[in-house]
């Protein structure tokens, strides 16, 4: 039987172009895309993986962690 999973990601710009994406409840997973979809496809790998390796070894897969993800405005004295 199939075991179907979902996983928040994050996806961080790099200055000169891609994207590290990292997903917060597998927090041994850090990969790396090209664009955004290629992230995305990276982060599906590497999610695949680790949840083979983990079901290999009778580990509990993890649940989502949900991400809040916020803005904070800093001012700083000139």
């Amino acid at each position: 039987m199939a075991t179907v999973r979902t996983y928040a990601v994050v996806l961080e710009p790099e200055p000169d172009g891609g994207f590290t994406v990292r997903v917060p409840a597998l927090p041994e997973i850090v990969s790396y895309g090209d664009d955004e979809a290629d992230a995305l496809a990276m982060a599906e790998d590497a999610i695949r993986l680790v949840m083979e390796d983990r079901a290999s070894r009778g580990e509990a897969m993890p649940e989502d962690a949900k991400p809040r993800i916020r803005e904070v405005t800093v001012t700083l004295a000139a």
